[in-house]
């Protein structure tokens, strides 16, 4: 510790300490005991703002309105955050034009709501061969998404599963 450091803790007692009142006006440094007479003839709460401070800083305060407006503020900050949810749309090789329009609508009504959509497309036993067919499925998809969607991730091939994730514009 330097000596001036030390000098300024002696100047300062620990049983003193900083106090701002109900309005947030600076009332001073005073004893402990003198604060929280105040605090008591205001009909409220002293409390400790800033204990690291030197002197520690208290404010007289309703500390049960504190409490309230803190879990006020915590729960409009939870309200405001946006969650977004990966929707599965699972299509096949062989999937049909009319059942595409139909899982496509599924797709913009997600998407509406913020969500990312992971459209999995899904081989059956010998339909492995079918790759070709199978990337036209995805193209279609695609084409028929553009105007509201975009292609987070291209299409990945795993397995018997390619995978390709939307997200909203």
């Amino acid at each position: 510790m330097k000596q001036d450091q030390v000098s300024v803790n002696k100047d300062i007692r620990a049983d003193h300490v900083r106090v701002i009142g109900a309005d947030g006006e600076q009332i001073g440094i005073m004893a402990i005991e003198e604060a929280l007479r105040e605090a008591r003839s205001l009909d409220l709460d002293l409390v400790e703002v800033s204990p690291g401070a030197n002197p520690p800083v208290c404010k007289i305060m309703d500390y049960g309105k504190y409490k309230y407006e803190l879990t006020k503020k915590k729960q409009e900050t939870k309200r405001k955050q946006k969650s977004t949810q990966i929707k599965e749309i699972k299509v096949r090789p062989k999937t049909d034009d009319h059942d595409l329009e139909t899982k496509v609508r599924h797709i913009e009504k997600f998407i509406s709501k913020n969500d990312k959509v992971k459209i999995t497309l899904v081989f059956r036993g010998r339909e492995v061969v079918l790759r070709e067919q199978a990337s036209q499925v995805l193209e279609k998809i695609v084409s028929m998404t553009e105007e509201f969607a975009q292609v987070e991730q291209l299409p990945k091939f795993e397995g018997r599963v390619i995978t390709m994730l939307l997200g909203p514009k």
